[in-house]
């Protein structure tokens, strides 16, 4: 059989379980090891199995299930109550003020936990009944919740940066240092677009009442609920750019300050412990799993030799280097629709990065345009993710559709995000070029 209806074969199989609703990480290595024992027979189980335990033996592999513990404890601590009460008084005043503010929060939650999902859960908890009760448009809450939600996996420290690093080889602190301006920039976009919106159409988000807005004593008084999540972003990324841990340590670091978190706040209890425990071994071995299944379809893959075929596919590319880069984001965003993060990295990746290297592009530049991409995946229908954990806090009458509807403006501000780092490289690489 030829390699091109092998991959056709391979790649219509996968899509095909995944469409029917079987869980990721059987399909990928189901699939992958019946396809091995026709390529190379049962010899082919020793190369999975060996390449499985050297990724086991990845000391960043640690990070992972530390940086997960650290956004299920903050998830209970009471952090984003506190925050969003600082917001309300020192934004409400604003039109669209109460959204900047939940945006700032979003971004603050990213630079403490990096995953997506805590920031979502907990402002829909909290933001969204508070900014539809004072008459916002229900489109301009959702979207900011949503969008904000997304930059977990950007804003260092990541966990998918950490997955991006294992399959690149790419130095994790230097994506860490590279995911902070990108950061920056997507939320001074979504604000730009939330402020000039509400002076336009002040009826969407309107300022809070006077009586609302509290006194400057309340609002200096209100500072406080920030101490504690700054403690935390400097002890994770400071600990790190100054040298002082490694990113898999400045992980533990985070999990000390969630826990001393949890102590202020008086939340601290076995009961929660167990609790963020448990998930957080349900998360981890979730993400080990599809690891374990990457890597058997990588070991198809190759053995098919169908990264050839793919790599003279991409080189057939009109446009140039920079057409072949804009196709692979095309491609990435296609998939994030579709598919879980950590196995569009798993399948892509191992076949973007050698074209990427060979067309001498920085694969830490590529990595944020990679990262903003699988962010854009969590908040686009059908499947993103943060649109199911909304979904699952919202009041009763926000139905699914208000949900993808939402979406549609924040997702276009993103992909000018994505082509502003593309054109302008150095937002990315800056900051890694100039601390490490």
């Amino acid at each position: 059989m030829s390699i091109e209806m092998m991959t056709l074969l391979f790649f219509g199989t996968l899509l095909l379980f995944l469409v029917l609703g079987l869980p990721l990480a059987f399909v990928l290595g189901g699939v992958s090891v019946i396809f091995l024992y026709f390529t190379w027979g049962p010899d082919a189980f020793y190369l999975v199995a060996s390449q499985m335990w050297g990724t086991m033996e990845s000391f960043t592999l640690v990070a992972i299930p530390l940086f997960v513990f650290m956004a299920m404890v903050l998830e209970r601590t009471g952090v984003a109550n506190d925050l969003y009460r600082m917001m309300h008084l020192w934004w409400g005043g604003l039109r669209g003020g109460l959204a900047i503010g939940t945006l700032g929060i979003c971004a603050i939650f990213a630079a403490m936990c990096g995953v997506s999902g805590a920031a979502v859960v907990a402002m829909g908890t909290i933001a969204l009944p508070s900014m539809l009760e004072r008459g916002y448009d229900k489109n301009i809450a959702l979207g900011c919740i949503n969008t904000g939600g997304g930059w977990g996996i950007l804003i260092p420290p990541s966990i998918l940066m950490i997955l991006y690093s294992l399959i690149t080889g790419v130095s994790v602190g230097k994506m860490f240092a590279a995911g902070v301006l990108p950061g920056v920039l997507l939320m001074v976009l979504v604000s730009a677009y939330i402020i000039i919106r509400c002076y336009f159409q002040p009826e969407l988000a309107p300022a809070l009442p006077k009586e609302e807005r509290g006194t400057w004593p309340e609002k200096l008084r209100a500072l406080k609920a920030v101490i504690l999540p700054i403690l935390i972003v400097v002890m994770v990324l400071g600990s790190i750019i100054g040298g002082i841990t490694t990113p898999t340590e400045a992980a533990a670091v985070g999990v000390l300050g969630a826990l001393i978190s949890a102590i202020v706040y008086k939340k601290f209890s076995w009961q929660m412990l167990h609790e963020a425990s448990l998930r957080t071994f349900k998360l981890t071995g979730m993400i080990m799993w599809i690891l374990f299944a990457a890597h058997a379809f990588s070991a198809a893959y190759q053995g098919m030799g169908a990264q050839a075929l793919i790599e003279g596919l991409m080189t057939g590319i009109p446009g140039g280097p920079w057409g072949i880069i804009i196709a692979m984001m095309l491609i990435v965003f296609l998939l994030g629709m579709v598919l879980d993060p950590v196995g569009i990295m798993l399948i892509t990746l191992p076949v973007f990065m050698p074209i990427v290297t060979s067309l001498g592009f920085d694969p830490v530049w590529f990595g944020i345009l990679f990262v903003i991409n699988m962010e854009i995946g969590y908040m686009t229908p059908p499947f993103g993710f943060n649109l199911f954990y909304l979904k699952g806090v919202a009041p009763p009458s926000i139905t699914m559709k208000d949900i993808y509807g939402s979406v549609i403006p924040f997702v276009a501000i993103e992909i000018v995000g994505l082509a502003l780092i593309m054109v302008f490289p150095k937002i990315a690489t800056y900051l890694p070029d100039a601390l490490f």
